[in-house]
């Protein structure tokens, strides 16, 4: 059995730069937003806004996580505090639900039910087009993240960010993404109603707005809530991680290879190996400690090794009713 002592994430301060950029750039797009629509009666602008304020909630929350997970594993949390950073995540996706997908759809059937006249769009387009900007720069940020973890692990973009256990980066660019598109349906809402004179192209714009961030928050609480039930490694490091075990010379079969995702840059594995019966006491010692040694030489993210000795006869043969 082996442990490596829990250190802080090599991406955990780029994650939070990423965080801090997107937080800081929605407060100020949210409050312009909110001017704009009051101004305009916009009901797309006031959508947006609430937009923005979830996003903004989003992030202060997924700055706590990402403060909470870093802390040390300790006497009562032995595992360390991984585990945080998802409850904290699954809690921001529920605030972008409530707060700007549900406000969103209730605003656009208001609009659409009371035929609201659309007022002087100016003031709108001015914001949309420097919110734009302003989203644009946060999620280049988020991006530029994402495509550098991506390549470090030798798979593309669309992987990484379905696959990904840093969900605050996940959050950042899919809820960027999702702004930079309501941008856009605001925008056309604004101009549908400018056209024909109706308030219920506006209705509608908020309405796909509402739709579309109740989308974000689903794919992200669910991503989330997957991790805290427990997610394993990929199928390629647990078969690399198998491989590694069935090469010391003492091993003679892996009967059960369990493991788990704790954080971004944290796992743990577990395995019950059957060892050649000549081994001596002191030869399974050295070979654990040298199986588990390779493993995290292999993977530095894997801080934890536990290894049970296990003898073969009546187990399940690799493979069996664990994870593989």
């Amino acid at each position: 059995m082996s442990e490596q002592p829990s250190e802080k994430s090599q991406g955990g301060g780029e994650s939070t730069a990423t965080v801090v950029v997107a937080a800081v750039a929605n407060l100020g797009i949210a409050l312009a937003k909110a001017v704009a629509g009051v101004i305009s009666g916009s009901s797309a602008m006031l959508s947006e806004a609430a937009h923005s304020v979830a996003d903004t909630v989003t992030e202060l929350m997924l700055l706590v996580s990402l403060k909470a997970g870093d802390k040390p594993a300790d006497e009562e949390h032995p595992l360390g505090y991984g585990g945080a950073r998802y409850i904290w995540a699954l809690l921001a996706s529920v605030a972008t639900f409530v707060g700007g997908g549900i406000f969103a759809i209730y605003d656009g059937v208001h609009t659409l039910t009371h035929g609201e006249a659309p007022g002087d769009p100016l003031i709108s387009y001015i914001v949309l087009g420097v919110a734009f900007l302003l989203e644009g720069y946060s999620l280049r940020t988020g991006l530029k993240q994402a495509r550098g973890e991506a390549d470090r692990y030798g798979v593309r973009l669309k992987r990484y960010l379905r696959h990904t256990p840093d969900t605050a980066v996940k959050a950042v660019v899919m809820e960027d993404s999702a702004a930079l598109a309501g941008l856009l349906l605001a925008a056309a809402g604004l101009l549908g109603g400018q056209l024909t004179g109706s308030g219920v192209w506006d209705g509608v714009a908020s309405l796909c707005i509402g739709v579309l961030l109740v989308y974000v928050a689903w794919v992200l609480g669910h991503a989330n809530a997957e991790l805290l039930i427990g997610r394993p490694l990929p199928r390629e490091m647990r078969d690399t991680v198998r491989a590694e075990l069935l090469a010391d010379p003492h091993v003679v079969a892996v009967l059960e290879l369990t493991t788990l995702l704790q954080g971004p840059k944290e796992a743990l594995v577990a395995a019950k190996v059957d060892f050649r019966d000549m081994s001596s006491a002191a030869d399974i010692e050295r070979a654990c400690d040298r199986m588990a040694r390779r493993i995290q030489e292999r993977f530095p993210s894997i801080r934890r090794v536990y290894l049970d000795p296990t003898p073969g006869t009546g187990q399940e043969p690799a493979g069996g009713p664990g994870q593989d």
